[in-house]
């Protein structure tokens, strides 16, 4: 009878709608979850705190008494394989090749465009010197089916996926090539194509929109788990870590299991204030631990851990149907915060050259390519000479472009142009149609015919 009444319950349960089924299900977990405490028992069965052996001791955990969390690395400074007892890294050759070339042309952008910047050719800039290994190296272990959220510093990660010259200009230079539309300022990229989500300038709160698109994430995974199985992956900033959402993204990721690579750059300043006036606990990686994540810490000028560490981390993400995984990337800011700071304000200047001279990621990496015998001064010159020469052609060529259409301006934030809009935009047009003087649309696309709505 029993039996008959349960597969009867099973087969009203099955004719519900799948939402009244999800609902059971959860709440079938959530009564299974349910803990008591049992009689004579040795420790804590508390809902918020499981498995905490009982003491008759007060002692009060003290930071000071813990040893800090170590970081992991493959190469040394002289670009030498740490523990010589280790297999080498699963590299292939053209693929380590590739690591090098794109942090190095990253770093020649980035001479370019701070230059342009102070000569007066774009509004603004940042650079990722110190900082291309982070970028880059994990990139190279992340599908590129992978959606991600980046901050921006992150410019070796569209470096990695196949963005060329050409597209960072469009994006600096506000072209009409631009696929932002030249709504976003300098450095601030995106590209659906290469499934990464726009950068905007809010500190932190990419990361929640992480958090939320890897829960997305995991009901594709499950709804077809003989596809690609992927995960997203966020990168930030120590500072941003000091933000609310950044706390918030990493609770509702540990509490929904979400397969999500949480990747911050320990860069050692938030703008003008160094890491020992933003915490005092153990970085960023303790954090996660505090949250119930996975986490590692790892030598962010080394490319070669960063690339290992992230390729595990991925496939932690993915394990049990998903779960988040926090990355400490540890490097050094050799450069200003971007081109409105001046950072020799609050540091020294020899402490940034001894940087520069003594580690980081691109001088680590030749090193060691040196010693495979794979890379020596005349292929260094030549990579330099082409991809300087090809940088400066993009650039060239986007200081010609036209900008977009003036009506970018008003287009796109609802599906049609409201009657106010229309109104504001003929408005617009009849004061420059006025006073052409003052107000030169030549630049732009279609001229003064770009102020009138798409079709017009």
């Amino acid at each position: 009878m029993a039996s008959r009444r349960s597969v009867s319950f099973v087969g009203r349960l099955l004719a519900c709608p799948r939402s009244a089924r999800q609902s059971y299900a959860i709440a079938q977990r959530r009564w299974n979850a349910s803990i008591s405490q049992r009689p004579g028992s040795d420790r804590v069965l508390f809902p918020g705190a499981v498995n905490s052996e009982f003491t008759n001791t007060l002692a009060f955990a003290r930071p000071s008494e813990k040893e800090a969390m170590p970081t992991y690395r493959i190469l040394d400074q002289a670009g030498r394989i740490v523990d010589p007892d280790c297999e080498p890294p699963n590299i292939s050759t053209p693929d380590l090749l590739k690591l090098y070339k794109d942090m190095l042309t990253v770093s020649i952008l980035d001479l370019i465009m701070f230059d342009a910047q102070r000569q007066g050719r774009i509004s603004f800039y940042m650079v990722s010197a110190g900082e291309e290994g982070i970028a880059v190296g994990s990139a190279s272990s992340l599908s590129p089916n992978d959606p991600i959220f980046a901050q921006y510093r992150e410019t070796g990660i569209f470096q990695y996926r196949g963005f060329t010259p050409q597209d960072f200009m469009a994006q600096l230079f506000a072209t009409r090539s631009d696929p932002g539309k030249g709504r976003n300022m300098p450095v601030h990229y995106g590209s659906r194509e290469h499934n990464i989500h726009t950068i905007s300038s809010p500190l932190a709160t990419q990361i929640p929109q992480a958090s939320g698109a890897a829960y997305a994430v995991k009901m594709q995974n499950a709804r077809d788990p003989t596809g690609e199985q992927r995960v997203v992956a966020c990168y930030f900033g120590e500072g941003a870590a000091s933000e609310g959402d950044f706390h918030a993204a990493l609770n509702i990721a540990a509490t929904r299991a979400c397969p999500v690579v949480f990747i911050c750059r320990n860069n050692g300043f938030a703008i003008s204030t160094p890491t020992l006036e933003q915490y005092r606990g153990d970085g960023i990686a303790s954090r996660g631990v505090g949250y119930g994540i996975d986490t590692v810490r790892v030598d962010g000028n080394d490319i070669l851990a960063v690339r290992e560490v992230t390729r595990q981390a991925r496939e932690l993400a993915l394990e049990d149907g998903g779960k988040p995984v926090l990355i400490e990337a540890m490097s050094y800011r050799v450069s200003h915060h971007s081109t409105s700071d001046d950072s020799f304000a609050y540091r020294a200047k020899v402490e940034v050259e001894d940087w520069k001279r003594r580690d980081n990621p691109i001088t680590r990496l030749r090193k060691y390519l040196e010693s495979k015998g794979l890379w020596d001064e005349a292929k260094e010159k030549e990579l330099r000479s082409e991809t300087r020469k090809s940088i400066l052609e993009a650039y060239r060529q986007a200081e010609k472009e036209k900008k977009p259409a003036l009506r970018n301006m008003m287009e796109d934030v609802y599906e049609d142009l409201t009657e106010e809009q229309r109104e504001q935009m003929e408005s617009m047009r009849r004061t420059v149609e006025r006073y052409p003087n003052e107000y030169d649309v030549s630049s732009y696309e279609e001229g003064l015919g770009g102020m009138r709505p798409s079709g017009q």
